[in-house]
This record gives structure tokens, C-alpha cells and sequence, in this order.
């Protein structure tokens, strides 16, 4: 089927939902979107393409169903709650699921969509909102063959890098929490390098641009730590995002009775830097969680630079 022939429906017009539905209208499918805040439904129908007022209403006619929430939970009362896509997607349909959950959720979500006559595939996904705009995403991909390849073209919109992983719905899900054991612990670490670089009294900026030179860099550290030169802490990704999936790690790590030290450590900083109120600012706010216990001053945001540019 042709892609203008296509109907999709992206469930959660979040920062990396209201992305991918926009790299799917440039794609040519037609594209139905769908939030429970009607202002976001209202701005992606005005600028790509439809919005829907309900799930049911979303899941009408759609070929292709697009979950992109925040967790298993989420995704489940989508899936399954009251008025939820189980009951109002046509069959034949494909769930395409991309919130960062435990494995065995993912499989059970994929048995009960499978039961109900539905396609489901295990979809999460990597790269940031500006890669969501652009169709630039890493989608890492499991499950029936089937259902992979009534997607494809969907997924080609979407993503600079498609890894298929494996016939089996779970095995994406296991995939992503490894990237995000390593994604934690890099923020958690490049954090505490640059507050410590401040303790010993060297100009960060100069810090940053040497470390991204050698061997010490990581994509994280070159990625989050400008947000704290800069004082801008306003969530490109938050805290909570790894409050939960280092949650998710050290509920794994406890029942595979396999020790994750390192990432544990990661979660005690991501935890500490929600309770002490950031819990909805940039991860990168861990920096502020170290210069806050040392009595140490990160770089402020500079608002007379950002008033300028109002």
C-alpha cells in the first residue's frame, strides 16, 4: 500500500509524538493525531493533517496505530482502558509501540493486542525530539514479520536507523533498556565531571571543549552538558524519564539477580534530583544537584540574551 494510501494515527503528540507524526505527513501518509490535550491536537491538525477528539475516534479506519506515551502503564490504557484502540481499532490493524517499558510488559501487551486480532510491534525508540522532526529517530524493532512489514514504510518515515531485532515482541524492549542503563549512567557521570571540574576551579566552558576532544568524551556529555554552560535547563528530556527506566533496570536487575552497581548509583542521582524539586527539568539537572550539595555556582541562564530573542 502506498503511503498516501495509508492511514495513521500517532497517539501522543508529546515532544517526540508531535515529531513523528510530522515526519509521517512529510512521508505522505495521511496522518491523524491524537493527545489529550486538545490544544496539540488542534495545532497538528491546523499544520499537517487531522486530529481526532478520541482514541475510538483516532483508531477509526487507521491502518497503522502509533503509541507514543510515557510508559507500560500509558500504553496499557490506551490499549486496553475504557474506549481504549483493543476495542475500536479495525482488524487487521497495527499497534506500533514506542514508550521504554520492562520486557515482560511489552509481551503482555502483545499477547492481549494479538488476541484481539491486531498486529503488535515492539518499537521503542531513540534520538530526541529535533531527530523526531527531522525522521531521523533509531527505532529498534521486534516482533511478527507480518506486522513489521505492513509498517515498514511508516517506520522508514520515521527513522534514520531501523534495526529489526528479532520475530519476537519484548526483545526491542530488552534492547532500549540497555541503552538507557548506559544513557543514565553517561548523564549521571558527565554531571558530576563538569560540577567537579568547577570545584577545581577551571572554566567549564574551556572543560567542555576538551573533553569532547578525547577520550573521556561520551554522547551524553556532549549532548547535555551545554544545557549547563548555558544555565537552560528547560526539558529537552527529564529527570523523570530515568527515575523511571533506571526504575525499570534495578526491578530487572532484582529479579534476574544480576548486580547493576553502576546504574543503581545513576538512579540514587536521578532520585535525589527529583526529590530536591527537578523532577520535570532537563536531566542535565543532576549537574545542579552536585553544585547545590558542594555550595558550588553553575552558569546562570542569561535572560537578557533570551529576551532579545522574544
Amino acid at each position: 500500500m502506498e503511503a498516501s494510501q495509508t492511514r495513521v494515527s500517532v497517539i501522543g503528540l508529546g515532544s517526540m509524538g508531535y515529531g513523528m507524526a510530522q515526519s509521517l505527513a512529510k512521508g505522505g501518509f495521511a496522518v491523524t493525531g491524537y493527545d489529550t490535550r486538545a490544544e496539540m491536537v488542534a495545532k497538528f491538525a491546523s499544520e499537517h493533517g487531522s486530529g481526532a477528539s478520541s482514541l475510538a475516534e483516532a483508531a477509526a479506519n487507521a491502518d497503522i496505530l502509533v503509541i507514543v506515551v510515557v510508559n507500560a502503564d500509558q500504553t496499557q490504557q490506551v490499549l486496553l482502558g475504557e474506549g481504549g484502540l483493543v476495542a475500536s481499532a479495525k482488524p487487521g490493524a497495527v499497534i506500533v509501540s514506542c514508550a521504554t517499558m520492562a520486557p515482560e510488559r511489552a509481551r503482555a501487551l502483545g499477547d492481549a493486542v494479538t488476541a484481539a486480532g491486531l498486529h503488535y510491534v515492539d518499537a521503542p525508540i531513540s534520538g530526541g525530539a529535533a531527530r523526531a522532526a527531522e525522521g531521523a529517530l533509531t527505532m529498534l524493532v521486534s516482533g511478527p514479520p507480518a506486522a513489521i512489514d505492513k509498517a515498514r514504510a511508516a517506520f522508514d518515515a520515521m527513522s534514520a536507523k531501523l534495526y529489526l531485532l528479532g520475530d519476537e515482541v519484548g526483545i526491542g524492549a530488552s534492547f532500549k533498556i540497555v541503552n538507557q542503563l548506559l544513557a543514565g549512567v553517561h548523564i549521571a557521570a558527565a554531571s558530576e565531571a563538569i560540577v567537579f571540574a568547577k570545584r577545581l576551579g577551571l572554566d567549564i566552558a574551556r572543560v567542555y571543549e576538551v573533553i569532547t576532544a578525547s577520550a573521556g568524551n561520551s554522547w551524553m556529555f556532549e549532548n547535555r552538558m551545554p544545557h549547563v554552560l548555558e544555565g537552560d535547563y528547560a526539558p529537552k528530556s527529564a529527570v523523570e524519564i530515568f527515575t523511571k527506566d533506571l526504575g525499570i533496570i534495578a526491578d530487572i536487575s532484582r529479579s534476574e539477580k544480576f548486580a547493576t552497581p553502576i546504574a543503581s548509583s545513576a538512579l540514587q542521582m536521578f532520585l535525589m534530583t527529583a526529590a530536591a524539586g527537578m523532577g520535570k527539568d532537563d536531566d542535565a539537572s543532576v549537574a545542579r544537584l552536585y553544585a547545590q550539595i558542594a555550595g558550588i555556582e553553575l552558569p546562570a541562564k542569561d535572560t537578557k540574551t533570551q529576551d532579545s530573542k522574544d
